[in-house]
This record gives structure tokens, C-alpha cells and sequence, in this order.
């Protein structure tokens, strides 16, 4: 006779043993995979080359259209890349007041695209993109204020004067990020055919 927590002679697992199964299987597929370890590293790194590579115009990079698309893409695991540039920022550009506000400012765009529907028209999505983009231009100096004014001993007016004396580069940067973003909907298209591709095998 066959004990009720052992498989049956076909090795099929008795209703017992299927919770068990049920709960490794949904543990393995939470956990990080080595594939994906290797791949948000070269996101990481990707995102902080791009910024080498732009460091020549004025508060124009590809973050916040990489961040847009690894978060829709990724969602929670999207914060994995994000961190390894601003980490990668530190070790290479040296850890100083300037740095401080990255520990925060790109969280903030991808709780705002967390905070979107995961079902979304590509019509909406494309132009609602675009816009969280370059909001988050040109509000980078309100972003940035409070650690500066922390750092630097600034008082409220003093803060208001930073956020306006470089309101011109938080232009430049919401016109930046409104250019990039425009490739949002592509990438993503294209990074979600390549990760389902993965997953039917």
C-alpha cells in the first residue's frame, strides 16, 4: 500500500506532495537567476557608459528612457540596474555631494512608472512616457534641492534661489529626456518579444 506523502508508481505526486512542489516552483521563479544577475549588470553598466558617453552636452543622457523602459519591462527588478549605475557613479566619478540626490531621484521615475497600469493602450503609453520623462527634467533640480541644502547648510530661500539658478539646465533636461523618450515604446516592444522569446523555450 502506498503512503499518502509519497508519489504514486506513474511518479505522480499525490495532493499532498502538489503544495510542496507548488511553493519550490513559485520560490525558484521569485528568485534571481544567474542569467538575470549578468544581465541587470550590463543594464547597469549600460546605463553608466551612455552617461559617459553624453557627459560632453549639458544634462542630455538616456537614464531616465532607460529607467522608463527596464521598469515596465523588469518592474521591481528594474531597481537592480538602476542602483548598479548609481553605484558605478561612486566607484568611478567618487562619492561626494553630488552624488547624494542619485540614491533617490531615479527611484522616484520608477515609482512613477510603477504606478501605471500594466495593461495600457500603445497609443496612451507612447505620449504618457514621453510625459514622465520630461517632467522628471525639469523638476531634477526640486529633486535634487533638499540633499543639497543638507549638505551645503541652505536655508528655504537659499534652496529656491539654487533651484532657480539652475532652472536653465532642468530646461535643457526636460527637453532631453522629451527627445529620448520618444524611444520608449520601441525599446520596450522590443526588450519584451526578446524576454518572452527566452520564456517559451
Amino acid at each position: 500500500m502506498c503512503n499518502n506523502n509519497e508519489t504514486t508508481h506513474t511518479g505522480a505526486p499525490t495532493e499532498q506532495a502538489r503544495p510542496v512542489a507548488k511553493s519550490r516552483k513559485k520560490q525558484k521563479k521569485s528568485a534571481l537567476t544567474v542569467r538575470e544577475m549578468t544581465v541587470f549588470s550590463m543594464l547597469g553598466t549600460m546605463m553608466y557608459c551612455s552617461k559617459l558617453l553624453l557627459e560632453w552636452a549639458p544634462n542630455i543622457h538616456l537614464i531616465a528612457l532607460f529607467i522608463i523602459v527596464f521598469t515596465v519591462v523588469y518592474r521591481v527588478k528594474a531597481l537592480i540596474p538602476i542602483y548598479i549605475f548609481v553605484l558605478l557613479c561612486g566607484l568611478l566619478g567618487g562619492f561626494s555631494p553630488w552624488l547624494a540626490p542619485y540614491f533617490y531621484v531615479w527611484t522616484v521615475l520608477w515609482a512613477a512608472v510603477m504606478l501605471l497600469p500594466r495593461r495600457i493602450s500603445p497609443k496612451i503609453a507612447a505620449p504618457i512616457y514621453i510625459a514622465l520623462g520630461t517632467l522628471h527634467g525639469l523638476l531634477f533640480g526640486v529633486f535634487c534641492a533638499p540633499s543639497q541644502a543638507l549638505f551645503f547648510g541652505l536655508t528655504f530661500e537659499g534652496t529656491i534661489a539654487w533651484i532657480a539658478q539652475g532652472f536653465y539646465f532642468d530646461i535643457l533636461h526636460g527637453i532631453g529626456n522629451f527627445a529620448t523618450c520618444t524611444l520608449a515604446l520601441p525599446l520596450i516592444t522590443l526588450l519584451q518579444k526578446m524576454e518572452n522569446r527566452r520564456n517559451s523555450r
